[in-house]
């Protein structure tokens, strides 16, 4: 008997050995913590990543080309006006709880981010949605009050979540549930953050990886190092800085896409003298734009405008706007026409990013030879994002996320009232193209409205687009099957492999 219970304990102690060994695991190292993981109110990079296409799914999906595929939803149809979309939802999906995901989540989740006291910046993905409805638990319908050209790309970014947080503003930010291929584990502040694979996934075989990690390391050197010698596995949004330094490490490979996101100088136009339209261009004058891509993004990028380079449809050649000539002279006239007195004194607010510190430096420079006496605001990530949200600062220098469609970008950051217009910015003329974009369903007549909101927003605009840089993912040779996506998501881990 005895000799029995040892084989028995022998062989239990080699499957889980064997099973321990066979279990893979993927190590994410971002730059610093989330300050939140609801999927309906983050807006950070380093939450992003986490939460969307991970632990969280939506209606629809953005495939690595940009085109809409399904998501949750296996099809739709579309009535013959536009105005009524039916979703025809994956049968027998299920929530990281256990729980159903059904054509009620749908719905409550929609109604959450239209919700004023959720205060999601997502609002006007969905605010053309004027009714929905039930139709049995794996149909949902969706009418609008008009066409909305966006309604699919916007609903990819719409995380489905359990209907019971429909009106819960806290619970999502530090235990997130939904249907993604990882459910989430624990949170470690200042560490980590653990998921492991859904064995309940709706697609069988994914994810691949049994789990993932997402370490927080601040230190750039430090998070090299550990890729190099296989402590961590992926570096996503690595600066130009760093994808140069690891493009000779032989144990490392750099993914490069052109980046649909860009950099950026924000502004409070309820700031005087910024909310002048003239000291506004006169900035866009002063910033000598060249100098800042091989200043401080080491030559990989590319001015920009308002929108990517990547967006072909729809950007537009920066030879095109009036103001990006950088001519000192003219900004000088304009400063004066205006009635202000030099020098300016204003602050920046800088994301605590390497990137955004050395862009944020040479501006300074920039337009303190322009008459403006500059101080820089360097703050850590919470305080950024607070400041950010609460619209308490002069200007700022951040990275900004893009999005597939002119219209999830320009309608939420440049209308009255859009749910990240934090620069305060109304304008009339702005206002009826953006209403007039979103509601046509011709590309052309589409791409004629918003090359007028480009031109205008360009020199005029509470941004002063800086670049579109390569956006680079630096991964061990160890992992496999990674692809690199220009929404910056790290959607593809669910077929990475170790």
């Amino acid at each position: 008997m005895k000799k029995y219970i040892a084989s028995i304990v022998a062989v239990l102690t080699c499957s889980f050995y064997m099973n321990s060994v066979s279990a893979a695991s993927v190590n994410v190292a971002i730059d610093s913590s989330p300050a939140g993981l609801d999927p309906h109110l983050i807006t950070a990079f380093n939450s992003v990543i986490i939460v969307q296409n991970n632990i969280y799914e939506g209606l629809t999906n953005i495939d690595s080309d940009l085109s809409v595929v399904p998501g949750l939803a296996k099809s739709w149809d579309v009535s013959s006006d536009g105005l009524t979309y039916t979703f025809n939802l994956h049968s027998g999906v299920t929530f990281h709880d256990g729980s159903a995901m059904d054509a009620a989540d749908v719905i409550s989740s929609i109604s959450r981010v239209q919700n004023k006291d959720i205060a999601s910046p997502l609002a006007s993905r969905v605010s053309p949605i004027v009714d929905m409805k039930m139709i049995d638990k794996e149909t949902v319908q969706l009418k609008l009050n008009e066409p909305f050209a966006a309604i699919l790309s916007s609903l990819a970014g719409i995380a489905i979540v359990p209907s019971e947080y429909e009106n819960d503003i806290e619970t999502l930010q530090q235990t997130p549930i939904g249907t993604g291929p990882f459910k989430f584990d624990n949170w470690q502040p200042n560490s980590h953050i653990d998921m492991s694979k859904f064995a309940d996934y709706r697609t069988s075989g994914l994810p691949k990886i049994d789990s993932v990690k997402v370490s927080f390391v601040p230190e750039s050197a430090t998070r090299q190092v550990g890729l190099s010698n296989g402590e961590y596995d992926i570096l996503p949004g690595v600066d130009p800085a760093t994808a140069l330094q690891l493009q000779s490490n032989a144990n490392v490979d750099i993914y490069q896409t052109r980046n649909l996101s860009y950099t950026l100088l924000g502004m409070n136009v309820t700031r005087p003298p910024l909310d002048n339209a003239n000291v506004r261009k006169a900035i866009n004058l002063l910033l000598k734009r060249e100098d800042i891509v091989d200043g401080a993004l080491f030559g990989a990028a590319v001015p920009g405008g308002p929108l990517s380079p990547a967006l072909e449809t729809w950007s537009m050649d920066t030879a095109d706007f009036s103001c990006y000539n950088n001519d000192v002279a003219e900004a000088a006239k304009l400063i004066k026409d205006a009635g202000i007195t030099s020098p300016i004194e204003l602050e920046i607010l800088v994301l605590p990013r390497q990137d955004a510190k050395d862009i944020s430096q040479v501006i300074q420079q920039q337009l303190n030879a322009g008459g403006f006496e500059i101080t820089l605001a360097n703050k850590e990530i919470g305080e950024f994002v607070q400041d950010w949200r609460n619209s308490d600062f002069d200007m700022f220098v951040s990275a900004n996320g893009g999005n597939p469609d002119p219209d999830q970008y320009f309608y939420r950051t440049f209308k009255t009232g859009g749910s990240t217009n934090v620069f305060k910015y109304s304008d009339s003329q702005i206002d009826e193209w953006l209403d007039e974009g979103r509601k046509s369903t011709s590309t052309e007549e589409r791409r004629s409205i918003y090359n007028k909101v480009q031109e205008k927003l360009a020199c005029e605009g509470p941004i002063s687009h800086i670049a579109y840089g390569d956006l680079s993912t630096a991964v061990n040779k160890q992992v496999k099957g990674f692809e690199i996506y220009a929404t910056g998501r790290l959607a593809s881990l669910i077929s990475v492999t170790k």
